[in-house]
């Protein structure tokens, strides 16, 4: 018994990535996208647990459902993600208008055991980890509707171990995903109409596969990531960019670097998180990296790319880090030059090592120095962005922008570009040379530079109606 279902995302990519595979599979088995929640058979809330804000949204979003569910009884109330892995049956005891709770793992059940609440059985949860056979839904994009830019999954879990994360408990050990599977998903996808792919993965440059050789190198650090990213270019020449989150300092190994140097396909800009510019910081998190190690890393990497950006995820207010601590991660910002950056608060997350820290910054303190890192960064951001007014800088046009006049597209260094567009043209698809006319706080506006619109390949003609849109949050590495 199929019916229309909603799709509700919080949190990162990974969780974005998860519901695009939800939609696939219960639209696969009959049902269609419902316009609003009163007309919806299904809700589905797929959760973060990362930070502690969203967990509040979630606890928010799912009391204003009660009224709708009691006035629909039949309707299906269902919790997935990280939240629902962290709180299993635990969740239905305390939220008694909810019948499903279905961790990441298990998101391939998701039709059946909607079926069976259909069917008037109890409320379930169903969060088991696929460790003996993991197992990783594959991409499903309808010919000629695939988003302009798509997300395509390379591994499960994490080993890093990180104080301050709850993604080990939520997510599991890290599992890989064959090579071949992944080649898959990114051919169907750019078969269908998507010009870039982002490769997801908590720790996404310690990707493995047995069937792919060895690291040259005898470096732990050393992964096979580099040579997946050599196998997409090759079998998949079609791609006009490859990009790739989050990574780990550990594994941005010099085979790594040889990579972006060596593949035009890579786009010309890294999420490298760093959480610290404290030694002493870094070795509560658990990071496995000092501050010179991290930076005589990045710095190899804008050796072999000069003309790459940097962005980063930095925590303040972690237990025990002083003013000077703070400071020295300031320096760090300053000094690397991140063209942005995702900064939080630290909040205690359950089953994490850094509960036994305590948490003795207060919040003033936090929300204080929190301020002053977006101060520093946006001055950054602001005078990067301003340095590339006159340019021409080749954007690939991502949909509509919310000026009815431009579309909006972003830069090989992921810089944020609304293009003027004439009535009559749409871009989406389309890769243009745009002169740059002016600088924003976060963004850029510029024209097609002359003769742009007229090369519009015919995809762009066709725009795909995304069925999620790009989520701003990082994954947690």
């Amino acid at each position: 018994m199929a019916g229309k279902y909603l799709v509700h995302t919080f949190g990162c990519q990974m969780n974005a990535h998860d519901s695009d595979r939800m939609s696939e599979v219960l639209e696969a088995r009959g049902w269609l996208v419902a316009e609003d929640a009163e007309q919806a058979d299904l809700i589905v809330l797929n959760t973060c647990s990362v930070r502690e804000k969203a967990e509040q949204k979630l606890r928010s979003e799912i009391g204003k459902l009660a009224p709708l569910k009691k006035r629909h009884p039949e309707l299906v109330l269902a919790v997935a993600g990280c939240v629902a892995q962290q709180e299993g049956e635990a969740l239905l005891g305390r939220v008694p208008h909810l019948d499903l709770v279905i961790g990441p793992d298990n998101l391939a059940e998701l039709p059946d055991l909607v079926r069976e609440q259909q069917a008037g059985s109890p409320p379930r949860a169903r969060t088991v980890f696929d460790l003996s056979s993991p197992r990783f839904l594959p991409a499903s994009p309808r010919p000629g509707r695939a988003p302009v830019s798509a997300w395509v999954t390379t591994m499960k879990g994490c080993d890093e171990r990180c104080s301050f994360c709850i993604v080990p408990y939520t997510r599991g050990p890290e599992r890989y995903r064959p090579h071949e599977d992944i080649l898959r998903d990114i051919a169907r996808f750019v078969a269908s109409g998507a010009r870039e792919i982002t490769l997801l993965g908590q720790t996404v440059d310690s990707y493995r596969d047995p069937a792919l050789p060895p690291p040259a190198a005898l470096d732990p650090d050393e992964s096979q990531f580099p040579e997946l990213l050599r196998i997409i270019a090759r079998q998949v020449p079609e791609l006009a960019r490859l990009r790739y989150t989050s990574p780990h300092p550990r594994h941005l190994t010099p085979s790594l670097v040889r990579a972006h140097a060596e593949l035009p396909v890579l786009a010309r800009h890294v999420h490298m998180p760093v959480q610290s510019g404290s030694d002493r910081v870094l070795r509560r998190m658990i990071r496995r990296y000092t501050r010179a190690e991290y930076v005589r890393r990045v710095e190899s990497l804008r050796e072999a790319c000069p003309d790459l950006t940097l962005t980063t995820d930095i925590i303040v207010g972690f237990p025990g880090e002083t003013r000077e601590d703070f400071e020295a991660t300031l320096d760090l910002v300053r000094e690397v030059g991140f063209v942005g950056l995702f900064g939080f608060k630290y909040s205690p997350r359950p089953y994490t090592p850094a509960l036994k820290l305590g948490d003795d910054v207060p919040e003033a303190e936090k929300s204080e120095r929190l301020a002053r890192l977006f101060e520093v960064s946006e001055a950054i951001t602001q005078a990067h962005l301003g340095r590339l007014v006159g340019t021409t800088q080749r954007v690939l046009v991502e949909g509509a922008s919310k000026d009815a006049a431009r579309a909006q597209g972003r830069t090989a260094r992921n810089e944020i570009v609304h293009v003027l567009v004439p009535p009559g043209h749409d871009a989406t698809g389309a890769l243009l040379d745009v002169e740059i006319t002016q600088a924003f706080k976060h963004s850029l506006a510029g024209e097609p530079a002359p003769g742009q619109l007229a090369a519009m390949p015919a995809r762009a003609q066709q725009p795909a109606p995304a069925r999620r849109t790009r989520r701003s949050l990082p994954l947690a590495p």
